[in-house]
């Protein structure tokens, strides 16, 4: 998915003032000792006064010592907390004075945000790491915020059908595994089927429509209210077969709690992980719909009334180093924007193609988008009647 390019950077250039008024000469002073100067070091982050930055970012997304190594390199402490759903963070914003530096919503739920002048732009020149972006992997971003003004990237992936190959097979019998895999979870055939060994759905309005609007013929990202009802009509027909709507996705994987999910392809390998770990038989695995999988591209940004706005962008730039984003990769599964980490991600991450997708799979991929302020409330209503089953 990542292409490498090379990103030029602008060079400021050196000033040389040597200026000044000839005087009569003096007598020359006695000659003294002197040593080398020292090289400068190294100019480090601009902070602020008050060495704290509070971070909101969704469970189970940063690797495991980040936060403890940039508080012994900057001596800021880290007040870290997570929501469930880009709907959970929105509220908090709307709300106001939520007291966080950093949140971690995705780029396209994000532009009703970025609309509603809920975000401070980001001073890019104290982040030098910027440098370490791919050019080609911004842009995609730049369609929900023209000019990168208010996002960085954290991680990004794609919402997808994920299964547990055992299970889903012992399920189905003799029936075959539908060419499009999200016939596994809209589909009433192969649905009524699977619902004793479980399906789950992302407990989001913003996940679960864009994917069923897509599948039912109409935009992901449709603004004609007509198209929602086409959507939760289908939906209402697999909702008897849906054991659990999961904000703890990871756990409830790995947990057993279901055989079939709508999740973020990340944390569906991430619990494929954790089933090895403990020694589990079963292979969890995310499927590459022929009806494609929905694109996500998680963002840093800094609210509006963020209290330390330097050490957000100082832990920007720190995450942006190009160590850490290999980390995020072979840590977290999740493929990065990073250019510069991509020489130190495992062969193995590299080589997961539901990871760093096949040019043809990537084709298949519904781009990221987002709804309006003016059809949320359709999404929302749709999405309630639908998981209430009225």
């Amino acid at each position: 998915m990542m292409k490498k390019h090379v990103l030029a950077l602008a060079i400021s250039a050196v000033l040389l003032a040597a200026c000044g008024k000839k005087e009569e000469p003096a007598p020359a002073p006695a000659p003294v000792e002197t040593t080398a100067a020292a090289p400068a070091a190294p100019a480090g982050p601009v902070l602020d006064d008050e060495k704290v930055l509070n971070i909101y970012n969704w469970p189970d997304y940063i690797t495991e010592t980040m936060i403890a190594d940039f508080e012994k390199e900057t001596g800021v402490k880290v007040n870290y907390d997570t929501f469930e759903n880009n709907e959970a963070l929105h509220a908090k914003l709307v709300a106001g004075n939520s007291g966080y530096d950093i949140v971690i919503p995705t780029a396209g739920f994000g532009k009703k945000q970025i609309d509603g002048g809920l975000y401070q732009e980001i001073d890019k020149t104290k982040i030098p790491n910027y440098a370490n972006l791919d050019p080609e992997f911004m842009a995609k971003i730049a369609g929900v915020d023209p000019g990168n003004k208010h996002f960085v990237p954290w991680a990004w992936g794609f919402t997808t059908v994920g299964i547990n190959k055992q299970k889903v097979e012992k399920a189905l019998g003799g029936m075959p595994m539908p060419e499009n895999a999200w016939d596994l979870v809209f589909k009433p055939e192969y649905a009524n089927k699977l619902k004793g060994c479980g399906i789950i759905y992302l407990d989001s309005p913003s996940e679960i429509l864009p994917v069923a609007l897509h599948y039912v013929g109409k935009p992901a990202y449709s603004e004609n209210p007509e198209d929602f009802k086409e959507a939760g009509a289908m939906l209402a027909k697999v909702r008897k077969d849906v054991r659990l709507f999961s904000s703890t996705m990871i756990d409830d994987i790995a947990g057993g709690k279901g055989c079939a999910f709508i999740g973020w392809s990340g944390d569906i390998n991430i619990a494929a992980d954790r089933v090895k770990e403990t020694g589990g038989k079963d292979e969890i695995v995310p499927l590459l719909p022929t009806g494609g999988g929905l694109v996500f591209i998680d963002t840093m940004a800094i609210p509006k009334d963020a209290k330390h706005p330097n050490n957000a962008l100082a832990f920007m730039d720190f995450y942006l180093r190009a160590e850490n984003g290999a980390a995020m990769a072979n840590e977290m599964n999740y493929p990065t924007g990073n250019k510069a980490a991509l020489p130190m991600i495992k062969d193995e991450v590299k080589g997961n193609k539901t990871i760093f997708l096949s040019d043809e799979d990537t084709a298949r991929l519904i781009p990221t988008g987002g709804f309006s302020n003016e059809v949320s409330g359709v999404v929302n209503d749709t999405y309630n009647a639908f998981k209430r089953g009225k």
